[in-house]
């Protein structure tokens, strides 16, 4: 019987994690570290094993959990999640909480074959129902977790950035205003150096707010996000705006007709500047006498949105810094250079994906890829 096998050898069995663990780099194999770990899962499995040997196996299902991965609790999920949670703790990754049990199997495995156990097949099933939901309930506590710590870190962050910009714009506005009553109080003339100090203290508020136009933008509009909205209505809104600014460029826009019952799902003012930035992009820097076109199709459960142009192609490596905020590679340098950054934060900030795939010598074809909405029977 396995249940007795892993009884009668645990202390061999934990010695044998202890020594894999402590193979790997950076890694010990301290009591703190395991006490989640081998040793309770150990018993979990020595007691599900026991258990399964009676009429009733199905209660052996509150101890380790169903096979398939049905979401139900159980205590080695219990245990598994807590012992994911203490490696992400400790500094460890997702892979070590993979190894931990993949070394007792190993350390199973290799044990019995030295000592000539006989096990049953189905005694072999339990031993791989029992790891696969411990490894999948401890690598789903681990990557919720770093979820969170990511989000937290997050905050801390734009905490930092609003701080820093409130103060920056306290400074200049400061300088503009003490410009302004030094003016005013001596009927000082604009055009002296008094009025270059405000003109300059201006001009830098103004671009300070450029530059963080983006994150108030995003910040502000992902509440209420989430609505559906008809496809068809959304690319014909787009086409009417893009159709003057492509007849003043030069070049025509190409519409590809839409099927009328796709719809979106998504903050639709947020998306509409996303591809409207996408579209304004390549109507600038598309050939003169060239054609933009603008197509929106179903994919699966996804929505994509293709804005392809006849820019002649991308420069080396532009796809690595083209959405980075101020980037700008074509010879048109008017414009922020935020245009890009805006549409593919805007995006994200749908739950979607905006890619750019290069056409040398001919082009590029922005895609945007977002939820679709079924629209019910």
């Amino acid at each position: 019987m396995m249940h007795e096998f892993l009884s009668n050898n645990r202390a061999e069995l934990e010695r044998r994690c202890r020594e894999k663990v402590a193979q790997r780099p950076g890694r010990s194999a301290t009591s703190e570290q395991l006490e989640n770990g081998v040793p309770i899962f150990l018993d979990q499995l020595i007691r599900t094993l026991h258990v399964e040997q009676i009429p009733n196996p199905a209660a052996s299902h509150a101890i380790s959990g169903r096979a398939g991965g049905t979401s139900a609790w159980s205590e080695v999920g219990a245990s598994a999640s807590q012992h994911g949670k203490d490696l992400l703790d400790m500094g460890f990754s997702v892979d070590e909480v993979v190894h931990d049990y993949g070394d007792l199997c190993q350390a199973i495995t290799d044990l019995a074959v030295e000592r000539d156990a006989p096990f049953q097949v189905n005694e072999f099933r339990t031993l791989n129902r029992c790891l696969d939901n411990a490894i999948a309930d401890a690598v789903n506590e681990f990557s919720y977790q770093k979820e969170l710590q990511t989000a937290d870190k997050v905050a801390r962050e734009a905490k930092e950035r609003v701080g820093i910009f409130a103060h920056e714009l306290r400074n200049v506005l400061g300088t503009a205003t003490l410009a302004f009553s030094a003016a005013k109080a001596g009927n000082l003339s604009l055009t002296g150096a008094t009025g270059t100090i405000l003109e300059r203290s201006l001009g830098g508020l103004a671009k300070m707010i450029d530059e963080s136009l983006l994150d108030i933008r995003v910040d502000g509009q992902q509440v209420n996000m989430l609505n559906a909205f008809p496809l068809a209505l959304f690319v014909a809104e787009l086409a009417c705006a893009a159709q003057l600014a492509a007849q003043a460029k030069g070049c025509s826009l190409a519409v590809a007709a839409v099927d009328p019952t796709l719809a979106l799902s998504g903050n639709r003012e947020l998306l509409l500047s996303a591809v409207a930035n996408l579209l304004q992009n390549a109507i600038k820097f598309t050939q003169p006498g060239t054609e933009v076109s603008l197509s929106a199709y179903s994919n699966a459960d996804k929505i994509q949105i293709d804005v392809a142009d006849h820019c002649g192609g991308l420069p080396p490596n532009a796809e690595a810094t083209m959405f980075l905020p101020f980037a700008q590679h074509g010879c048109d340098r008017s414009g922020l250079g935020l245009g890009l950054t805006i549409a593919q934060q805007s995006v994200i900030a749908c739950h979607g994906t905006l890619q750019v795939r290069d056409l040398p010598q001919v082009g590029c074809v922005f895609t945007v890829s977002l939820p679709r909405f079924i629209v019910p029977d």
